[in-house]
């Protein structure tokens, strides 16, 4: 028996990818913040290890990586400071201001 989202386009998305409107699917898909329950975790193309949470609409189905960026611009989000901006701009979603301690981690995970 096949998956029923067999049919749906599969897309990876780095940090620097994010658009106001897949931050939008995640914040409501995950409103408390994903743990580690909802990480997958797989293999790209260049066989490297990745964590990623899921967000599916219609006929996409999103794998955005995980990192202390996506975590902090999750808990903060605001859908007014996106009201500017396309749903699918990328320079909507800017780098959250880290503490440097949070940097040093997400440094590691590149």
């Amino acid at each position: 028996m096949k998956p029923k989202d067999n049919h749906l386009k599969r897309v990876i998305v780095d940090f620097k990818k994010l658009t106001p409107e897949i931050l939008s699917l995640l914040v409501e898909r995950y409103p408390d913040g994903y743990d580690d329950d909802n990480i997958i975790t797989f293999k790209n193309a260049n066989n490297e290890t990745v964590e990623a949470v899921e967000v599916t609409t219609a006929d996409t189905k999103y794998l955005v990586k995980v990192s202390t960026k996506l975590e902090v611009t999750m808990e903060n989000y605001d859908e007014d400071d996106y009201e500017e901006f396309d749903n699918d701009d990328p320079e909507a979603v800017q780098d959250p201001e880290l503490d440097p301690e949070a940097e040093d981690i997400e440094e590691d995970e590149d």
